[in-house]
């Protein structure tokens, strides 16, 4: 799969397949927009193609009053396109004065002139241009001036409400990972650098990898205890992940991410680690001693092994994020 971020790293196609949206998590819904348009770009010989945005318009144009998160990175999102079959993964560089300019103006510049496109597909509630004029009804307008055909597909839904970014953020930040995971297809994961740390869990007898999140864009779950999967530049294990505050220790301070990896023994300092989040275990809380706490990390290292132990038995020792 080819990336690009400028019109000039571009050769035109009349003959391409365009979806045009933010995909953040590329989840299961997403998944179905992308495999539509690979499938209709194959059947016409022709070139399948994304068009995305980064940063996401909500960390640009949002008037959140906490920043605003992302489920996925633009590297993230093309991985995932690259994998999907996608031939070309456009990203636009968004910002306030591209926020500004028309959908036509933007369709005509970037996909007719630009791209080349011969059909369009693109989700139920898909908006673009100036203040998110652009809809279903532009895209039939356009295709009409610009010969190229427009197909909307209908949502994707599970448990009665449609797949979208914003339920799967909402279900993270409620440490509800079991649920987002069903929604996107796969676990949701968070890369970073293992960093050192205050060597405590060492002491404890549950050393623990401090990661320094890749992007500090990304959306953590809620603070808690986490059974999680931990790849380290191509080995596969299972951990504890801890986010929070440590309140056992410190009455105020930074949120970190720790993990500790089961059945490892090694220097992870340095390493490039991913975590993908299988079940929350508990909520973050502070004990009254340090013996209170090992117990309690003991039966959470126990209940970790057991589920682990069921996911093995039942699915085998495979890849769950990839």
């Amino acid at each position: 799969m080819k990336r690009a971020f400028r019109l000039s790293d571009i050769v035109f196609n009349k003959n391409s397949v365009v979806s045009v949206g933010l995909f953040d998590g590329v989840h299961r819904g997403h998944r179905v927009v992308i495999q539509d348009v690979v499938h209709r770009a194959r059947v016409r010989e022709g070139r399948s193609v994304i068009v995305t945005f980064d940063p996401h318009p909500r960390e640009v144009l949002g008037k959140d009053t906490q920043p605003f998160k992302i489920l996925s990175t633009v590297d993230e999102r093309a991985d995932f396109c690259g994998d999907l079959g996608i031939d070309l993964f456009f990203v636009l560089s968004f910002d306030y004065e591209f926020s500004r300019l028309s959908s036509h103006f933007f369709f005509q510049k970037y996909l007719i002139e630009g791209i080349g496109v011969s059909e369009v597909v693109e989700g139920y509630d898909h908006h673009f241009g100036r203040d998110r004029e652009g809809g279903a009804e532009a895209l039939l307008r356009l295709g009409k001036e610009f010969d190229f055909t427009f197909v909307a597909l209908k949502p994707v839904t599970v448990d009665g409400g449609i797949v979208s970014s914003s339920r799967i953020r909402s279900l993270i930040a409620d440490g509800e990972v079991e649920r987002s995971a069903y929604l996107l297809g796969r676990p949701y994961a968070l890369a970073g650098t293992v960093v050192p740390g205050d060597g405590r869990g060492k002491t404890l007898g549950f050393p623990t990898a401090n990661i320094d999140p890749e992007n500090s864009r990304k959306l953590l779950p809620k603070d808690g205890i986490y059974v999680v999967q931990v790849d380290v530049e191509g080995r596969r294990e299972f951990g504890m992940t801890s986010i929070g505050l440590r309140p056992t220790f410190h009455e105020s301070g930074d949120r970190t991410v720790e993990v500790n990896v089961l059945n490892f023994d090694g220097d992870l300092y340095g390493r490039q680690i991913r975590i993908a989040f299988l079940k929350r275990l508990r909520e973050e809380r502070k004990f009254r001693s340090v013996d209170e706490l090992v117990k309690q990390m003991t039966l959470d290292r126990e209940a970790s092994q057991r589920y682990i132990e069921e996911l093995e038995r039942t699915s085998g020792r495979t890849a769950l994020y990839s």
